[in-house]
């Protein structure tokens, strides 16, 4: 599952995309807040004053390294580019930096879990550390289950933990200061600089690592951005299209115009995702000018998307099982020329690159440039870049902890370091070997041995190599940098905030009432009964947890 900068996914990993894939098929959601919002009791002893707070003390200062220069440098938070390998890597630790201990470590893994004893890969990377890390790995399938039972005990606990915002525990308030470790005294501020290659992560994604105004955890760093509208590029050269469409009218009639059923030719998968970016619709809340909460679907905005998809719908632009929901082939739709516009994560892009270069050479795709809906100036909300933790179990032992973070410190050691590529690809000669483009390809071995562990109790930032496909790395990046000169943070960015459990499943109806009200089966009208039922249903009290907690900072 790891980034595969550069190479194509190793055998029986799960990739870093199909990784992204789980988050945006919603086994993690959009804002903060609503990633907790099933692990909280009733809210009852709530402090709004200090509910999602993050002092600007408690956090790590940013002191960026690099080992080796990136071709396309990061752009507000972009991903960064290296338009090739580089021939030799930069050893960043001549010795190894632990003190020899021997420590348990609990992670999820969405694959065959591998042999954990004469494991090369394991034994490598721990020689490499200086210190042993024995791993518990459970299925990612139903890991929340087996964290809720190893976090009732405190003697269960491993040292090091990894813990999917998704399966963020109840009470985990509470928890997470009787379990684990205060980080602040460690890392908060300058005192980061003692481990360089943590200071390399940046401030956004620290943020995601302050609970109840300390720093607990461990990132495993993401994107800022992670969704963009595609065009079949090559396709459209065929057809003689080269504008590109800077409004929301372009849009609709550009899906019409390429939309030709008897050619089996339709203009786009459904593009929920593209109308809310293009009508800047909020993840969750929206303060207006009296500085009073308002919640996405009340939102003139929301309404907006929803009127933009529906006229998409009715105009017949929209492939048929497009229609009838069917989202597991949209890839496939896209991919082979009976869709032209659909939107993606970014992620999917190289993997379709992958899917469709070697055998069809001529096969592009390209994201849009973002725009608003009226032609202005898009504005882009950020996405988390951090959607995975990892936590250090309690210990009075300092020099433990200290060793541990020194680890930390290895596992983060950024692209174009020997480390890394020992952490991401395991030992050359065994788990991979290097092809013609100094890229590593994987071994049999690493089909049975090499699987994401190291990787999620912490990570460097992600980069793009993906030197592979020609031109990718500069299409990839120089979008990406253009992307993120818009981007905004959403109301409570970065704010671990406890939610109500009670109000969990109000907003949920919402789902079903997009896509009726997208295909013509319900109206406006009936949003706007939606939005009575929300309120009357908690909405409005959920409004008030909030607006507090707002106030409060």
């Amino acid at each position: 599952m790891k980034r595969q900068s550069a190479t194509a996914p190793m055998q029986g990993t799960l990739n870093r995309r199909s990784f992204l894939g789980l988050l945006g098929a919603g086994i993690a959601v959009v804002g903060v807040p609503s990633l907790l919002s099933s692990c909280s009791t009733a809210g009852a002893g709530v402090n709004a004053a200090t509910a999602g707070k993050v002092s600007a003390g408690v956090l790590p200062g940013y002191f960026p390294v690099e080992y080796v220069s990136p071709d396309f440098p990061s752009v507000n938070g972009s991903t960064a580019g290296y338009a090739s390998i580089p021939k030799e890597l930069v050893k960043a630790f001549p010795k190894p930096p632990g003190s020899g201990g021997t420590y348990t470590a609990m992670t999820p893994l969405w694959g065959t879990i591998p042999p954990t004893k004469g494991n090369q890969y394991f034994d490598a990377v721990n020689e490499a550390s200086g210190t042993t890390l024995a791993f518990q790995i459970s299925d990612g399938n139903t890991y929340g289950d087996k964290l809720a039972a190893v976090l009732a005990s405190a003697k269960d606990v491993p040292d090091w933990v990894s813990i999917p915002s998704w399966n963020v525990p109840p009470r985990f308030g509470q928890a997470v200061d009787a379990l684990f470790e205060d980080l602040t005294p460690f890392l908060a501020g300058d005192a980061v600089k003692k481990y360089p290659n943590l200071a390399n992560i940046s401030t956004d994604t620290w943020k995601f690592c302050v609970f109840n105004d300390k720093l607990y955890a461990l990132p495993f760093p993401g994107e800022i951005i992670t969704d963009a509208t595609f065009y079949r590029a090559d396709v459209f050269d065929e057809l003689g299209i080269t504008a590109q469409p800077t409004n929301a009218q372009e849009l609709l009639d550009l899906a019409k115009e390429v939309t030709d059923p008897a050619a089996k030719r339709w203009g786009a998968n459904d593009l929920w995702v593209t109308a809310t970016q293009m009508y800047s619709v909020p993840p969750k809340w929206k303060v207006d000018d009296a500085g009073k909460l308002v919640h996405r679907v009340e939102t003139d905005e929301y309404r907006a998307a929803l009127e933009w998809q529906s006229k998409l719908y009715a105009q017949g632009s929209v492939h048929p099982d497009a229609v009838a929901d069917n989202s597991g082939d949209a890839k496939q739709r896209f991919e082979s020329g009976q869709v032209l516009i659909s939107s993606d994560g970014l992620g999917g892009w190289h993997e379709a690159l992958g899917r469709n270069l070697p055998i069809n050479a001529a096969y592009s795709q390209l994201p849009f440039a973002p725009f608003a809906a009226d032609g202005g100036k898009a504005t882009l909300f950020k996405g988390n870049p951090a959607n995975i933790f990892s936590f250090l179990k309690k210990n009075s032992d300092k020099a433990k902890i200290e060793e541990l973070l020194t680890v930390a410190n290895f596992l983060a050691s950024p692209f174009g370091t020997e480390e890394f590529a020992l952490i991401n690809y395991g030992v050359e000669g065994v788990h991979y070997d290097l092809d013609e483009n100094n890229l590593p390809v994987s071994t049999d071995r690493a089909a049975t041995e090499l699987q994401p562990t190291f990787i999620f109790l912490t990570d460097p930032p992600v980069v793009n190599a993906k030197v592979q496909y020609p031109g990718f790395v500069e299409a990839f990046c120089t979008w990406m940098a253009d992307a993120a000169k818009t981007t905004v943070d959403p109301v409570f960015y970065g704010q671990q905030i406890t939610e109500p459990n009670q109000y969990a499943s109000i907003a949920q109806p919402f789902e079903d009432l997009e896509k009726d009200i997208a295909r013509g089966r319900k109206s406006m009208t009936d949003l706007d009964a939606a939005i009575t039922t929300w309120k009357s249903a908690g909405g409005d009290e959920l409004r008030a947890f909030y607006q507090d907690i707002l106030d409060a900072q």
